[in-house]
C-alpha cells in the first residue's frame, strides 16, 4: 500500500506546519509518518468497503490479494501509526494523543455515514458536507494542528490553523467528488465514475436532484436505483446531466467558497506572512489539482 505512492500530502502539512510556526520539523517527523500510516489504513478499509479495484493507478490490496489480507494489513498500519504519532516530546503527548485519537474516531463516523448515504433516499446537501467534513477534512486538520502543537504554537494560533486545515479539507474532498466526475483516469488515478457507479450521495448527485425536473429527474432517479445497469451506461447518463444542469461549474464555485474561507482564516493567524507562503500554495495546488 505504502509503496503505491500518493501524493503525501498529510505529512507534508505536519512538517510545513511545524516549521511555519517555528518549531523543528525533525521533532515532527515521526508524527507526521504515523499520520500517513494512519490515512493508508483507512484508504485500505475503504476500498474493501467501496469496492475499488484501482488505487493510485494500481491494483487495490484486497483486489491483488484477497478482502482479508488486506483487512489485516490496515489494522497492522493503524497500530503502525499509533507507534509513531506518540513518538513525541513527552509534556506534549496528551495533546497529540487527545488530537489523534479524536480525528481517528471521526474519521470512522465519517466513513460510516458514507456508507449508510448510499441506501438512504433522505440525505440532503448538509448531511454529505458533514459527512465529508468527518471522513476528510478532520484527517487534514489535525496534520495541520499536529505540527502546531509540535512547534509549541499558541492554542488560539494551533486552533485557527486547524480550522483553516478543515475549509481546506472541505474544499479538497470537493475537488476529489468533482474530478471523479470529470477527471482523466490518466491523471486522476482512480477508475472515473466510480461514485456514480456505487451510488454515492455526493455533492454533485444531490444538487443535480435538486435542481433537476421532468426527464431529467426521472433519469437520475431510474439509473440512481437500478443497480444491474451496465457500468458504461450509468456513468455516460449521469455525466451528461450534470453537464447539462451545469453540476461542473457549481462544483467549482462551492470549492472556491470553501478555499476563500480557508485563506481568511490563514490571514488571523499572527504570523509574517512570508512564513505562510509555503503552505498557502500547496492549499492552492490540492484544491486545483488533476489528481
Amino acid at each position: 500500500m505504502i509503496e503505491l505512492g500518493g501524493k503525501r500530502l498529510r505529512p507534508s502539512l505536519t512538517l510545513m506546519s511545524c516549521d511555519m510556526f517555528g518549531g523543528r520539523i525533525e521533532n515532527a517527523l515521526a508524527p507526521a509518518m504515523g499520520l500517513e500510516l494512519f490515512h493508508n489504513f483507512t484508504l485500505l478499509h475503504d476500498d474493501i468497503m467501496d469496492q475499488a479495484p484501482i488505487r493510485r493507478g494500481k491494483e487495490t490490496v484486497f483486489k491483488k490479494w484477497n478482502t482479508n489480507s488486506a483487512i489485516l494489513s490496515g489494522d497492522t498500519l493503524f497500530v503502525m501509526a499509533y507507534e509513531l504519532v506518540t513518538k513525541t516530546t513527552p509534556a506534549l503527548l496528551p495533546q497529540v494523543l487527545e488530537l489523534f485519537n479524536d480525528t481517528a474516531r471521526k474519521v470512522c463516523e465519517g466513513q460510516q455515514y458514507d456508507m449508510d448515504y448510499e441506501f438512504r433516499g433522505d440525505v440532503s446537501i448538509d448531511d454529505y458536507l458533514l459527512m465529508i467534513r468527518l471522513k476528510t477534512a478532520v484527517l487534514i486538520s489535525c496534520s495541520l494542528k499536529l505540527g502546531a502543537i509540535i512547534a509549541m504554537a499558541p492554542a488560539e494560533e494551533a486552533g485557527l490553523i486547524y480550522d483553516f486545515g478543515e475549509n481546506l479539507g472541505l474544499a479538497f474532498q470537493l475537488q476529489d467528488d468533482y474530478l471523479d466526475v470529470f477527471g482523466e483516469v490518466d491523471k486522476f488515478g482512480k477508475e472515473i465514475g466510480n461514485d456514480i457507479v456505487t451510488n454515492k450521495k455526493t455533492y454533485l448527485y444531490l444538487k443535480a436532484f435538486e435542481l433537476a425536473g421532468g426527464e431529467k429527474l426521472e433519469l437520475l432517479t431510474r439509473h440512481y436505483r437500478d443497480r444491474s445497469l451496465p457500468a458504461p451506461e450509468k456513468v455516460a447518463t449521469i455525466t451528461g446531466i450534470y453537464r447539462e444542469l451545469g453540476i461542473d461549474v457549481l462544483t467549482r464555485s462551492l470549492i472556491d467558497e470553501y478555499f476563500a474561507r480557508a485563506l481568511d482564516i490563514m490571514g488571523r493567524i499572527n504570523i509574517p506572512e512570508e512564513r505562510k507562503q509555503l503552505l498557502l500554495e500547496l492549499a492552492a495546488q490540492m484544491v486545483n489539482r488533476e489528481s
